[in-house]
């Protein structure tokens, strides 16, 4: 079977190398895509293309000659959507199915010199990780989420999860165990920084192209691409007369841009053989490319002041009005350390926990990259949790937690993350609790 498995991989490889690769490293041989509209006026600067990402069903006995096939897919995909589309792609990126499918009957070190190996291949190869989540279903065991930190917290470039909330309801023990792990990870990874790829997923789908809650369920062989396209937003509202015809700009621009996109893909899709899925819409930002901007744009107040609810609300309007296929959250994106004017309204205050959520009830995707001070307790990391993880079961929508206590680190110190994608602040304290009488 094994003997199978390889042949089966080296001629699908042979395959693409001699006929969609030529299709996708030519791209003056093919014509525009059919269907594609052109950027509306006025929208000249094009989104890029935060993550494409190849979902693997991951088999660890053939585990390199799976990655060299997909990476063989990604390159040439990129290539084709940046020189054909001239859409610039940012990431390369691989998601399996939830490791402890592919990790039964290994020891915990025999587990982690896995996980090892393959973060140093996914460093020397240049693509992001992520091995899916741990406690997938509502029996499994905490002892999943007690190896996703020994795993993290010994490789670099490898993401992961653990479901909180799923249809049947908020996982009262698996809020308890995301809540373990995020402070193991905190004072056992440098600069408290091991949490940026970690997160409590709530109602998360599979075949979710952003990270760190990405994963498949079925057999692979498939991929997503995810936009950063908070530049689009921003310049749409810019000017903009009044909430209705905000709306209606940014759904005509990010349509023109997804449309394009989509048409793409699915050059990709038939020349390749693996199967598009969809696209997350989520305006994501990068620091400069700013969602706050946006958002301070169309109400002229900042982030946080009243009618920041209601710009989230139009925002995800605008998203739910573009007809191409989606999947992932394809909702507003408000990360506070991967935005650098939302990390200035959350160093002086403007922005809270509490606002983060309330703008989560009508968008969104939860507490994302939320700075904390380390003395945090486990008891209120699970309380956050349970927080993002009771409103999207209320609400049947995707959210997660992405919280990064800095360990050694006080409210009104700053923060010293050493990541080009994440900007330091200065941390807030913590509601302080009120004493029973």
């Amino acid at each position: 079977m094994k003997a199978m498995t390889s042949v089966l991989l080296s001629a699908r490889r042979r395959v693409l190398t001699l006929g969609a690769f030529l299709a996708l490293a030519l791209p003056a041989a093919l014509p525009s895509p059919a269907g594609a509209q052109a950027p509306a006026a006025g929208y000249a600067e094009k989104p890029k293309i935060r993550a494409l990402t190849a979902f693997v069903n991951l088999d660890r006995a053939t585990y390199r000659a799976q990655i060299d096939d997909a990476l063989l897919f990604l390159r040439s995909a990129k290539r084709f959507l940046e020189t054909t589309g001239g859409y610039e792609v940012q990431s390369i990126r691989i998601s399996t199915q939830p490791f402890p499918q592919y990790t039964q009957g290994l020891t915990t070190e025999q587990t982690v010199a896995f996980f090892k190996e393959y973060d140093a291949l996914a460093g020397r190869e240049n693509f992001a990780a992520s091995i899916g989540p741990a406690m997938l279903n509502p029996d499994s065991s905490p002892a999943e989420a007690v190896l996703v930190a020994e795993i993290l917290r010994n490789t670099k470039h490898l993401n992961a999860s653990v479901v909180v909330a799923g249809e049947d309801g908020v996982r009262w023990a698996a809020v308890g165990a995301a809540a373990r792990v995020i402070k193991t990870l905190s004072l056992t990874t440098e600069r408290s920084q091991g949490n940026f790829n970690f997160s409590a997923i709530a109602m998360v789908p599979p075949l979710t192209p952003f990270y760190p809650g990405s994963y498949h369920t079925g057999f692979g062989h498939q991929f997503a691409i995810a936009l950063q396209s908070a530049n689009v937003a921003a310049e749409a509202f810019r000017g903009a007369p009044d909430i209705a015809t905000a709306q209606q700009r940014l759904t005509a621009a990010l349509y023109a841009h997804a449309a394009a996109i989509e048409a793409l893909a699915g050059r990709v899709d038939s020349n390749t053989g693996w199967a598009y899925v969809g696209m997350d819409l989520s305006p994501a930002p990068l620091k400069e490319v700013s969602i706050a901007a946006a958002i301070e744009n169309l109400i002229a107040q900042p982030v946080g002041s009243s009618g920041t609810l209601t710009a989230a609300a139009t925002i995800t309007a605008a998203l739910r009005n573009i007809t191409v296929k989606r999947t992932g959250y394809s909702g507003l994106m408000l990360p506070v350390l991967e935005d650098s004017l939302l990390a200035a309204r959350w160093s002086d205050g403007q922005i809270s926990l509490d606002s983060l959520l309330s703008y989560s009830a009508v968008c969104g995707t939860g507490l994302d990259t939320i700075p904390l001070p380390g003395d945090v307790t486990e008891d209120q990391l699970a309380l956050m949790i349970a927080d993002v993880a009771s409103l999207a079961f209320k609400w049947n929508k995707p959210l997660s937690a992405r919280l990064l206590p800095v360990a050694g680190k006080q409210a009104g110190q700053k923060t010293e993350f050493d990541d080009p994608h994440l900007v330091n602040v200065t941390l807030r304290p913590l509601r302080a609790p009120v004493s029973r009488p």
